[in-house]
């Protein structure tokens, strides 16, 4: 289970405990944190907010399924649209729950997926499910995501949180050049030209929470690329 809430890990986790069978092998804070976990411990089901800061929710869905593809992951999000679920299923996710409605919705989702079924219970994820089997799922933004490689994808999260390039390179142990350079590609990649642009792209493909750039943050100004916010900060996500 992860969420960089705990007050949310505490409830999540005393939803699952009330199951008679049921066990918490594991709790994380941040998706890296996450990613570890379930490739020490190999849990049978993982929940896993979908605004996880350091990795977000779908793409610690992707590696813990590149790393071990038995897990059944169920994501927790506080906002659901087509294209939200879209994601969800292209990472490999079995299951989204609203937030809003974990405490009537999530054993029965943890149960769906231990049986080796999926859940999406909304009249939005039952659709784009249907088309997802049906093989018509997709759009132009969620294609123009996936074109984005993993490490790409952890530096516009990081970037938008407001890492400088060279604090990037720091937390991701590599040369500050090689980090300025996959910057610009996926720069380059997504046609955009600052960090205003960078920060819509990555609040509208849920690579961060929504609001993601604390109020105190300056966006550079035009389409200059100059500016870089040197703090940002992330709306926690609770049960309503």
């Amino acid at each position: 289970m992860a969420d960089d809430d705990e007050n949310v890990r505490r409830a999540v986790g005393g939803l699952l405990l009330s199951h008679s069978g049921w066990e918490i092998c594991g709790e994380a804070a941040d998706g890296r944190e996450a990613v570890a976990k379930a490739r020490e411990l190999k849990p049978e089901v993982v929940v896993l907010d979908i605004s996880l800061p350091r990795l977000n929710g779908l793409d610690v869905t992707r590696r813990i399924l590149r790393d071990n593809p038995q897990p059944r992951v169920l994501i927790l999000t506080i906002t659901e649209s087509e294209q939200e679920v879209e994601q969800v299923l292209k990472a490999g996710a079995r299951g989204l729950v609203l937030k809003s409605d974990v405490t009537k919705d999530l054993a029965a989702a943890v149960e769906a997926l231990s049986n080796n079924r999926t859940f999406f219970k909304s009249q939005v994820g039952e659709t784009v499910f249907a088309r997802f089997l049906a093989g018509n799922c997709g759009s132009t933004r969620v294609n123009r995501l996936t074109t984005l490689t993993a490490r790409e994808r952890e530096i516009v999260q990081l970037l938008v949180q407001g890492q400088s390039t060279k604090e990037v390179a720091a937390t991701l142990g590599l040369s500050a050049k090689t980090a300025e350079t996959h910057r610009s590609n996926l720069m380059r990649k997504l046609g955009l030209r600052g960090l205003s642009e960078l920060v819509l792209y990555a609040e509208r493909n849920k690579i961060m929470p929504a609001g993601g750039l604390s109020t105190g943050s300056k966006l550079p100004s035009g389409s200059s690329d100059e500016a870089w916010p040197t703090r940002a900060s992330t709306k926690r996500k609770g049960l309503s």
